[in-house]
């Protein structure tokens, strides 16, 4: 394995990165707008991307572990080993892609966060909503014509 494969790997699993920002951002404003409709689709854009970076993942794993046997180091070394052992240009390039990582993982971990706390507040309040329509009741009449306490029709608009 030589350093530009790696390098490479490591590129493709940044802009994947990247991209599953995108996706959560796009979940959250979906969210903070209450436009449900679209939710599905973007929770399952969000686990397309997650499993293209698994399976990214992998790859630069065993890339990883060939390069640093290459270069004399243990096979589980870490990014900021192989940083420090490559040689110039590569030990400047690789202290970036591990800045980069962190830097994404950090920003993945706020919004993951901040989208499960909408989806939350969200379900409360539909919660409280269907629970308070569980106290009106109406009169009527059954098939056999005795009359029965039952909960009247109920319009629930799409936005909950």
């Amino acid at each position: 394995m030589t350093l530009t494969e790696v390098s490479n790997i490591l590129w493709r699993e940044r802009q994947l990165l990247e991209l599953l920002l995108f996706k959560l951002e796009e979940e959250q404003l979906l969210l903070a707008a209450g436009r449900s409709r679209w939710l599905a689709h973007a929770t399952r854009e969000v686990e397309t991307v997650l499993a293209e970076i698994k399976r990214v993942e992998e790859t630069r794993a065993a890339q990883v572990q060939a390069l640093a046997v290459s270069m004399g180091l243990a096979p589980t070394a870490s990014l900021r080993e192989l940083a420090e052992a490559a040689p110039p240009p590569w030990d400047s390039v690789f202290v970036d892609h591990r800045e980069a990582f962190l830097a994404a993982t950090q920003e993945i971990s706020s919004l993951a966060q901040d989208n499960r706390e909408l989806l939350s507040r969200g379900y409360h309040a539909a919660r409280q909503v269907l629970s308070s329509m569980d106290d009106q009741r109406v009169e009527t009449y059954s098939p056999a014509g005795l009359t029965t306490n039952r909960s009247p029709a109920r319009l629930v608009d799409e936005a909950l």
